[in-house]
């Protein structure tokens, strides 16, 4: 393990503060502002779900060809656009006023940017980069992201009460121009010689079938695993986005939410701990049907019971369930199709992806305007869960 951190340094911290910095596009410190940006347009939840929904499935659409750039553009280039357009939505909400089309074109910027580019950049180049140890490097960098999400919540809210919740946007954009940006260039700085002994590597494999992007569209297991793969975000992003809905039914306040974060956090960490070693040693397909089970678990324990404690128990199983998700789903996708063109199919998938992450915000908005509760919004998540899990489970030992 100690080899393994001193091996590439400066690429594990790339990919650490990429994922970390992609926070601010994310559904989980979107959401803190919820009910101030429905306040401000007079939105419904159903009618924001929407509006962010599309917003969403418009980055997925653009994201399949934006994607498979960073195959053939420079990183060092490509993590510069990302990283401007990141900074320049988080600046404009700042400006928000009641303009409804302008509350879209920033939705989509942070989602495109965001949970879109900068997350498919520090994915791929840690996929891309690593073989021997690609669950470890993996983890590494979603542990930026996971980082993200225990201490974002709390200060955005500390903002909020201080100054108010446009000007943690503006601290949000600008952290990014002077702390990232300068930070990643010092830590890409010998990219061009360890680009250039990557593919030196590549060429020398003798690789079975150089997938493209329409070879893995008529692949069967593209099918079988896809679903399970995408089940994660669906559910999280549409549990996180209607988190204050969920807390006000149960009794949960926002503080008590802030502070649950942590626990999410660090059971994300355990997660990542446990499942980036585990596929280093093990097949990704015989153990990706699992990892679904501890999210089971705690929707179960939110459907069905009240007590406050039980927020915490809830947001520490989706903890380990986002801990295992990116290590293997990143890995899988290697292991099936090599990384040459890496890029390209992380792309593909990314982008479907996104577009299931889409999708759960109207879905259980249209479940809460029609009068239905968290037990619903349950239900509906452990059939997910079921089906999504079948057949990479009938299948694991093929």
């Amino acid at each position: 393990m100690q080899s393994f951190f001193k091996s590439q340094p400066r690429l594990l911290l790339f990919g650490f503060f990429i994922s970390f910095f992609a926070g601010f596009g994310q559904t989980f410190f979107i959401s803190i502002f919820n009910p101030e940006i429905r306040n401000l347009l007079n939105l419904s939840d159903g009618q924001f779900g929407f509006l962010y929904s599309v917003a969403t499935l418009t980055n997925a659409i653009v994201l399949i060809w934006f994607g498979k750039l960073i195959d053939t553009i420079d990183l060092r280039i490509y993590t510069f656009i990302v990283s401007i357009g990141l900074a320049g939505a988080c600046i404009a909400m700042f400006f928000l006023t009641g303009n409804l089309f302008i509350l879209f074109l920033i939705v989509f910027a942070l989602r495109f940017f965001g949970q879109g580019a900068m997350s498919h950049v520090g994915i791929t180049t840690m996929s891309r980069y690593y073989t021997a140890d690609r669950g470890k490097a993996i983890s590494v960098g979603t542990f930026g992201d996971t980082l993200a999400m225990m201490t974002f919540p709390m200060i955005a809210l500390y903002i909020i009460q201080l100054v108010g919740w446009t000007q943690a946007w503006l601290f949000a954009g600008f952290s990014i121009l002077i702390i990232f940006i300068p930070l990643y260039l010092y830590l890409l700085k010998d990219h061009t010689h360890l680009h250039k002994d990557f593919l030196k590597k590549t060429n020398k494999i003798k690789i079975q079938k150089n997938w493209r992007r329409r070879d893995v569209l008529i692949d069967k297991n593209f099918y079988i695993y896809l679903p399970i793969s995408i089940a994660a975000p669906f559910i999280l992003t549409g549990l996180i986005f209607h988190q204050v809905f969920i807390i006000t039914n149960k009794g949960w306040g926002m503080e008590l939410l802030a502070t649950s974060y942590l626990v999410y956090g660090i059971f994300s960490i355990i997660g990542l701990f446990i499942g980036g070693p585990l596929i280093d040693r093990l097949d990704t397909k015989k153990i990706i049907p699992y990892y679904l089970f501890p999210m089971l678990f705690g929707i179960l324990f939110m459907m069905f019971f009240d007590h406050y404690i039980f927020i915490f128990i809830y947001m520490a199983f989706l903890g380990i369930t986002t801990g295992f998700w990116l290590p293997f789903t990143g890995s899988l996708w290697a292991e099936l199709y090599g990384v040459k063109n890496l890029g390209a199919v992380r792309a593909l998938m990314h982008a479907c992806m996104v577009f299931a992450s889409a999708l759960s915000p109207v879905m259980l908005g249209i479940i809460i305007d029609y009068k239905f509760g968290t037990f619903t919004i349950g239900l509906f998540c452990l059939i997910i869960i079921l089906c999504t899990s079948y057949f990479p489970f009938i299948l694991r030992n093929q």
